[in-house]
């Protein structure tokens, strides 16, 4: 059935639209293509339609874009977008072809993300051409990166400039490709070991009821949920990441606004994605290949609000700020001392056709069983160098490190944790 409400309050979003809200609870209409998750081929699988202007062709639970559609509904409001603007994707195309790989119709392997989000105009030009709104979910383009660390390695003699992977001018040339979440709700559920049904509700009723069809469309299993996406940064050759036998160097590292731009030193976050692409491009220097996959999920998930709470309540206790005490606070403000649950992570990974990490440049115990747990192989482990931590940074490290984060040195034992190291908020 399709709910009605009177919504003469609320002016229409552009001219001629209509006044009244709708919440569908049928079935889809005739019109809308079906989506067979894991199918070997696009063809079968069929595309991601989550179009607002066309409501008979849609075929998922949410819209394009991530938390960026709240930012389009604003400018259709304001009478700046046409609520039938269709994407024109000539010369979109991808600067480099990914895929398909094995793992892409490999059971449970992708669960988050739209492998043929890439090749939209390729895979589906018939559907396009017949007036359903496709758009891509992935973009693949061509970079420099210029970080000033960077400059300073090469200064310094740890890196020199090749001319391909490092120019002359400090800048290291990438191959870099942005992608929107995209959830398969029974597989998402399966992975976080919960029933469809409570995974479901529990969407529904934390994000406030934005979201109906996740509780009255059960024939709808994709969701486009409102939340930050990835960008994935290869430095080499992409089709070499799904060759085993090629020295792959890579880190996932998960944003930290503060640091990873503005440079703060309570953490080790820039120091680490840094230090990481440093190794990239050593390792490409060697004939290998390097990824840094960076994931939108500031604070650990927790946002950037409760971090700084943490901050100052970590600041503020009794004793200082030590690590003994790094975890607890954050769970006295939050509830929970991370919320990035790093099973969704690896399907990133598998979307390039990664089976080895020869190197992977992180000390997260979460991040290594994540990774190992879905079927890819870790060589050597590669710990931030001690010199690289910021002073104030040394209580996260150690907190870390003694909670079972890899180290290859000693592990602070409860002495050493107890030290008050960090400064204060006026220090």
């Amino acid at each position: 059935m399709t709910a009605d409400l009177n919504a003469n309050s609320v002016p229409p979003a552009t001219p001629g639209a209509v006044g009244h809200i709708r919440l569908t609870s049928h079935s889809g209409g005739s019109d809308a293509l079906p989506i067979r998750w894991g199918a070997p081929t696009a063809a079968e699988r069929g595309p991601v339609v989550g179009t607002t202007s066309r409501r008979a062709h849609r075929n998922v639970i949410g819209t394009h874009s991530g938390s960026y559609s709240v930012y389009r509904a604003l400018a259709v409001a304001a009478g700046a977008l046409s609520r039938e603007h269709r994407a024109d994707l000539t010369d979109t195309a991808p600067t480099d072809v990914v895929g398909p790989y094995p793992q892409w119709s490999e059971p449970g392997a992708i669960v988050s993300l739209d492998p043929w989000g890439a090749m939209t105009a390729e895979a589906f030009g018939t559907e396009l051409a017949a007036g359903h709104d496709i758009r891509p979910t992935i973009a693949i383009t061509k970079a420099h990166v210029v970080v000033p660390e960077i400059a300073d390695a090469i200064a310094n003699g740890r890196l020199h400039p090749d001319g391909r992977y490092l120019l002359p001018s400090g800048a290291a040339s990438v191959t870099k490709a942005a992608i929107e979440p995209v959830w398969h709700l029974p597989s998402v559920a399966q992975r976080f070991g919960c029933t469809e049904a409570e995974l479901r509700r529990v969407l529904f009723e934390e994000t406030g009821g934005m979201y109906p069809e996740l509780v009255t469309r059960s024939d709808l299993e994709v969701f486009l949920p409102p939340i930050g996406g990835q960008t994935v940064y290869i430095f080499g050759s992409a089709g070499d990441l799904a060759d085993p036998e090629v020295e792959l160097t890579a880190r996932v590292h998960d944003e930290c606004n503060g640091s990873d731009v503005f440079g703060s030193d309570i953490c080790t976050c820039r120091p680490y994605l840094t230090h990481a692409i440093e190794e990239c491009i050593r390792g490409a220097q060697r004939g290998g290949v390097g990824l840094v996959a960076y994931s939108r999920k500031e604070g650990r998930a927790l946002g950037e609000v409760t971090k700084f709470l943490v901050y100052n309540a970590r600041k503020r206790q009794v004793g200082g700020d030590t690590a003994d005490q790094y975890f607890a606070r954050t769970e006295c403000v939050a509830g929970v001392q991370d919320m990035r649950f790093q099973e969704l992570m690896p399907d990133v990974l598998h979307w390039l056709g990664v089976r080895k990490i020869h190197r992977l440049v992180s000390m997260s115990n979460m991040k290594y069983d994540a990774i190992t747990g879905s079927g890819i192989e870790v060589g050597e482990r590669v710990n931030i160098p001690e010199y690289l931590v910021p002073e104030d940074a040394q209580v996260e490290i150690d907190a870390k490190m003694a909670a079972g984060y890899f180290t290859p040195g000693p592990v602070p034992d409860a002495a050493e944790l107890g030290k008050a190291k960090g400064r204060g908020l006026d220090g």
